[in-house]
């Protein structure tokens, strides 16, 4: 493997780069209309245009993505996540062309993509499954049949789905009709499949998820757990690992049961199994994410290890020198995920120029970002900029090191989800360690942010202020006299501002 093209954008095309480079191996960046100039495209040794902005036009186009391999001789892809990274046929054409896809084989998936067939492939190696249906659902009369015997609440959820789509809580069997009708029209026009199953809903639930490691030579371990359960609109904004609540036995149980997944579907490459944890310590499968998940780092903070370059030998058909005994939890990491979102204003994005964009920096502060002071963050794509994350002995010291890293990260040009992380570190549930998937919508009220923001305000402005005294070529104006910062000295002008 000589030479790699990352198909994706932004920190993760990053991300890959920089762990390729230290390998020894060549890197081939893509990019649309929109990131012409972007971070990921200056630090690959070769870039290709792939076409406009929209992502359906330019990162989703297979043909571009191949033809680009071809242009620059790259005999590796690395999809990162997001885009095509679970596109099965992508995978499958990939490999066709005779280049190496950096992931798991097609056949792995589009087994773990269907939400039904995963189920139906762990349940032969006795993986806990929550109560509910092992088939597609769409006539609503067998539905409220099976709802009535599991008993509500129930969950409704795409079968291809993921981030939400397609899935919706019934309290009550006159709601289910509606309800179920809602989420086969959501997941038909997100996934183009409309096939839905229900489920036991578990009511506060955290997200508990394991990184796993396979390589093609049958050897899986796993890289213990990640806590997501701080979430809005079913999506993460904040993991940690370890988690505060899995004792060393749930710990076993969890990972045992995570590489047995794996093992359903012969996996080989990073991936992550997900589960739900109940009030009474009780877990259930939840899915399988085919790649490289977004939280990634706090796993590599915990232990040393890292996942991109691992992904890479596996691809290249080493063997997996790790074993599980020589595995262990070394302190503790937080992670924000900084979006361009407005938190007081039920995380809405936000799209914008970074006038100012520094990131904190000091001892076990870790930014993993693709963007720079001036650059736009366009409506085109994902709103994250970045994924903070603070590394320490344990959760207490590291919490408290989040908490100096969030106020020293400047960002002005839009809003963020910053402030809200300041929030969460002084929060006394989240300190406890008492968190579960509803914590925001339980406990998080958007007036409570004005406090946490006023400071990054007063910074705002000045940042603005310099900025537009920057472009009007203006800094200092003293008696008549101002200071042109572009040529460095003094000078006199009749119609100064």
């Amino acid at each position: 493997m000589k030479k790699i093209l990352v198909a994706n954008r932004g920190e993760i095309a990053v991300r890959v780069i920089r762990s390729a480079k230290e390998m020894g191996i060549k890197t081939v960046a893509v990019f649309s209309e929109a990131d012409r100039n972007a971070l990921h495209v200056q630090l690959a040794d070769e870039a290709v245009f792939v076409g406009p902005a929209p992502s359906n036009q330019s990162y989703l186009v297979v043909a571009n993505i191949l033809a680009a391999c071809e242009k620059t001789g790259a005999d590796a892809i690395h999809p990162g996540y997001g885009f095509l990274s679970e596109n099965a046929d992508f995978a499958k054409e990939v490999t066709k062309a005779g280049i190496t896809f950096i992931g798991p084989s097609p056949r792995s998936i589009r087994l773990m993509g269907s939400k039904i067939e995963s189920k139906k492939a762990v349940a032969e190696f006795n993986v806990p499954l929550v109560p509910g249906t092992a088939e597609a659902l769409t006539d609503v009369k067998e539905a409220k049949e099976i709802a009535e015997g599991i008993g509500y609440p129930i969950l409704i959820k795409a079968s291809a789905g993921g981030g939400g789509k397609g899935m919706r809580i019934v309290y009550e069997a006159d709601e289910l009709e509606s309800q179920m009708g809602q989420a086969i029209r959501e997941a038909t026009s997100a996934f183009g499949d409309g096939s839905v199953f229900i489920e036991k809903y578990i009511t506060s639930p955290r997200h508990i998820e394991f990184q796993i490691l396979g390589d093609q030579h049958g050897n899986i371990i796993h890289l213990f757990e990640r806590e997501c359960s701080i979430q809005r609109r079913h999506q993460k904004v904040v993991e940690e690992a370890p988690s505060t609540v899995l004792d060393p036995t749930l710990r076993q149980q969890m990972g045992e049961a995570a590489v047995n997944v794996a093992k359903s579907c012969g996996y080989f490459g990073a991936g992550t199994v997900e589960f739900i944890l109940d009030e009474t310590g009780k877990f259930y499968f939840l899915e399988m994410n085919t790649r490289l998940q977004v939280e990634h780092p706090v796993t590599e903070m915990i232990t040393g290890i890292d996942l991109v370059k691992e992904q890479i030998k596996i691809a290249r058909g080493e063997t997996l020198e790790i074993k599980q005994e020589d595995l262990k939890i070394e302190g503790h990491a937080i992670e924000l995920r900084v979006y361009a979102e407005d938190p007081a204003n039920n995380f809405l994005p936000e799209t914008g120029t970074l006038i100012r964009y520094q990131t904190p920096k000091g001892l076990g502060v870790r930014v993993d970002d693709g963007v720079e002071q001036g650059q736009a963050i366009p409506i085109y794509y994902d709103p994250m900029i970045a994924k903070l994350v603070a590394y320490d002995i344990d959760r207490e010291a590291a919490i408290k090191r989040m908490d100096r890293a969030i106020g020293e990260y400047e960002i002005a040009g839009l809003k963020t989800t910053l402030p809200f992380g300041k929030w969460l570190m002084g929060q006394s549930n989240f300190l406890s360690g008492d968190i579960d998937t509803h914590f925001i919508e339980k406990h998080f009220d958007a007036a409570e942010l004005q406090n946490v923001s006023q400071e990054k305000m007063e910074v705002a402005a000045k940042v603005a202020l310099h900025h537009f005294l920057n472009n009007n070529r203006i800094q200092v104006k003293q008696g008549g006299a101002v200071h042109d910062g572009s040529e460095n000295k003094w000078r006199r002008r009749r119609n100064h501002v």
